[in-house]
């Protein structure tokens, strides 16, 4: 990375673009779902206006007059001058995705946006926003106009704060800010006298900074109305000591010398006005021509220094900012008490000197952090190596407390109760860690409206997206490979699940379809949902095609599941054509192997005529597992915790056998197939002693029990979990292996697989009855 700070906040930028469009989807989503909450209209206007603000600080020209377009249109809905309804919302999520692409390829992550493609929306916008679309001449005028709204870095210096040789708080760089001089109305009072101009007392709130506001902005804003003198109030600062860094202490007195009307004023602090506390006063001439304030309000800025305007000077918000801090600096520091130069002159937009370790930027989205929770950026990277350390440490952990084991020393003894501490210490920071890296499947959900909307518009189908368990978390290496296997399976769902809409008016559904994707934590497992409201698997044809590519005989018996299954074969394809969408000759064994590769599964359910549903399951961690330490014909395996119901010695009387070959367990009134994990596993070919073993009784995420037949339980262990099929192969029934306090590595198992597989041979469920 480069040492320049400007690239540095560059960097930053980015990222918080990352959040914000983010945002402008789930709010976006929200207004087409009917919620046309002022609030959340807002947060989409907050959203653009701060990419916008960030883009043009760094010259992404192309960005900005964009983001202005979208930013002037979500600017009429929130005023109410126009209405939220279907047409523009759509318009809005076109313009989201053109957006994100625009971040995209400034970032120099993706192409460059099609001009015409950019243009086309650009005049749709404007269309909705005045009736016509305007030149593009004028677009880039308004939006260089509003250049200074943008995200300018400055660098702060804190190092010789305090310092007795001058100020030392930060080298600034004047914003270009222009001031409109509007004509005065010259309109008369009651009183007599005339209207000369306004007074604004305005104390912001904490809240009004945590909502990505800016007292700055506003004082550019009211600079546009006319020429306007500005006092600030600091009286309220605390000492450097007892300075707390979220609270707002500051109090500004503005006195605005034009006779604009009060609504134009009060539209300034329209977006604030709940999170602030503010008085708007007219002031007006008295018979001898002097100025009236018409209220009794005491002004809480006498004697302190001001910053004004003049009729036509420019509104340095960097000098007024660089005269408190020197004020500040005087009082808290001791620093030099001469009065700081104000350097009227415009400066260039240049970057700061690489100067200091503290950035701010003069930007919307740049406010103060909000109140809770206080969050930092950190490299991932730097997070991974903490986890692996971790891992290690749980490993040596497992070692040491082996060897007091075998050494024979009592559980009493010094050693063996620090090892316990050190064990309780050692797990509490495998979860600090494990929460570290936890993360909502938010931010993959987000990425899907878009796809939803283009694979809805290729294939001419009304597709509807309802999303449930955002905020699930899981480990983030998880989520980062969710992408894949959900783009699919929604490509997959709208392309061949659901019908076109006249085909389901034709069979009595609504023309728009519906596909839902959902997120749930089951069985300490995170599981992902997607269903649609379609046809269904054509079973007919799913078979009939995997007859013909010779992967299924036809006088093979298959079940429903069996066939609907048959979709996760290599190869296998019910496109009649290749197009963009899917029937690209990679079936959804892609989608398969994606979760297996994550220690995953997944399994389809189907109801002709009503639609599908997928479901994928998932570890919530790659890192580590609570398991159940078991051993099976002289191997040592373990068992997820979460899927073990009960352990049991079982009784000769509670086991029987089906068709005199399948044993079951009677458990709990209901009898269980009974899986005997070492044949089963293939360590060895005759079946174990059914009355000398141990069953652990386990619960499938489908809800499905069965007893898994061991030879005997050695405990339980918290381990860490090592791919086996990134270092070996795929195995069936194996889920991972980990590594044991002797050093011997252990598989994990897959208990749904390992339930599957020792079921082929059983009887159907119906049939159980018969066993007693």
């Amino acid at each position: 990375m480069s040492d320049d700070p400007f690239e540095a906040i560059k960097v930053t930028f980015f990222q918080e673009c990352e959040e914000l469009l983010g945002d402008l989807e789930t709010n976006l989503i929200a207004l087409e779902s009917g919620d046309t909450d002022i609030e959340t209209i807002n947060a989409c206007f907050r959203a653009v206006h701060s990419v916008k603000g960030g883009a043009g600080a760094f010259g992404l020209d192309d960005l900005v007059r964009f983001a202005h377009v979208f930013e002037t249109l979500m600017d009429e809905l929130r005023s109410g001058r126009k209405e939220v309804d279907e047409d523009v919302v759509r318009s809005l999520l076109r313009a989201s995705d053109v957006l994100n692409d625009h971040v995209t390829a400034a970032r120099g992550a993706g192409p460059a946006v099609d001009p015409e493609r950019s243009q086309t929306l650009i005049a749709e916008l404007e269309t909705l926003t005045h009736g016509a679309p305007v030149s593009g001449a004028d677009i880039a005028a308004s939006a260089d106009m509003d250049d200074d709204f943008g995200f300018m870095p400055v660098a702060l210096s804190l190092d010789d704060f305090g310092a007795g040789d001058g100020m030392g708080l930060m080298d600034l760089q004047p914003l270009d800010l222009p001031s409109l001089d509007l004509p005065s109305l010259d309109e008369p009072s009651a009183s007599g006298g005339q209207q000369t101009g306004w007074k604004i007392i305005f104390r912001p709130h904490p809240r009004l900074y945590a909502n990505a506001n800016e007292t700055a902005l506003l004082l550019r804003e009211l600079g546009r109305l006319g020429p306007i003198s500005v006092e600030m109030d600091d009286s309220g600062l605390p000492s450097l000591e007892a300075l707390e860094p979220l609270e707002s202490h500051l109090v500004w007195t503005i006195h605005l010398d034009a006779p604009v009307a009060e609504l134009d004023v009060r539209d300034v602090f329209d977006f604030v006005e709940t999170d602030c506390d503010l008085s708007i006063t007219p002031v007006m001439s008295g018979e001898a021509g002097a100025p009236v304030v018409l209220d009794s309000l005491p002004d809480l800025n006498d004697g302190l220094p001001s910053l004004d305007t003049g009729a036509s000077a420019e509104f340095d918000i960097a000098a007024l900012v660089a005269m408190a801090q020197a004020d500040t600096a005087s009082r808290l520091g001791g620093g030099s008490e001469a009065a700081p130069v104000i350097d009227d002159t415009p400066k260039s937009k240049a970057a700061p000197a690489p100067a200091a370790p503290l950035v701010a930027a003069n930007n919307a989205s740049a406010a103060p952090a909000t109140a809770a929770p206080v969050t930092i950026r950190v490299d991932l990277e730097r997070v991974d190596r903490l986890i692996n350390a971790v891992g290690e440490l749980v490993i040596q952990q497992a070692m040491l407390a082996q060897r007091v084991y075998e050494s024979g020393l009592a559980r009493s003894s010094d050693i063996s109760l620090g090892l316990e501490d050190l064990e309780l210490l050692t797990r509490e920071i495998q979860d600090s860690v494990m929460a570290i890296r936890a993360q909502p499947v938010k931010s993959v959900f987000q990425r899907m409206p878009r796809l939803v909307r283009e694979v809805a518009a290729m294939t001419g189908k009304k597709v509807k997206l309802v999303t449930a368990g955002e905020d699930t978390e899981v480990d983030k290496t998880v989520v980062e490979r969710l992408s894949e296997p959900i783009t699919h399976m929604l490509r997959n769902a709208i392309d061949h699940g659901l019908e076109t809409p006249q085909e389901r008016e034709e069979a009595g559904k609504p023309a728009e379809g519906t596909v839902k994707l959902a997120a749930l934590h089951r069985s300490g497992r995170i599981v992902i949902e997607i269903s649609d409201d379609g046809k269904g698997i054509n079973r007919q044809r799913v078979r009939a095609i995997a007859e013909e590519r010779g992967l299924v005989t036809p006088d093979q018996i298959l079940s429903d599941d069996e066939v609907d299954n048959l979709i996760f074969l290599p190869g296998f394809s019910t496109a009649k054509e290749v197009t963009d969408v899917s029937g690209r000759g990679v079936g959804m064994d892609v989608v398969r192997r994606s979760i297996q590769s994550l220690g995953g599964r997944i399994s389809i359910s189907s109801n002709p005529g009503k639609g599908s549903v997928f479901t994928m399951s998932l570890p919530l961690t790659l890192a580590v597992l609570d398991g159940m330490v078991v051993g099976a014909a002289e191997q040592t395996l373990v068992a997820p915790l979460a899927a073990i119901v009960e352990s049991l010695t079982p009784k000769a009387e509670d086991i029987h056998l089906v068709g005199g070959v399948d044993p079951v367990l009677m458990f709990r009134d209901e009898f269980v197939p009974l899986v005997d994990v070492g044949q089963t596993m293939e360590f060895r070919s005759e079946p174990t002693d059914l009355k000398g073993g141990v069953v652990m009784i386990v619960e499938t995420e489908g809800g499905q029990r069965a007893g898994l037949l061991v030879d005997a339980i050695h405990g339980q262990r918290q381990v860490v979990i090592k791919s086996l099929e990134t270092n070996y192969r795929h195995v069936e029934g194996v889920a991972a292996a980990t590594i044991l306090g002797d050093g011997r590595v252990a598989l994990i198992l897959d208990i749904d697989a390992l339930v599957t597989t020792g079921r082929r041979r059983t009887t159907p469920l119906a049939e159980l009855k018969m066993a007693s």
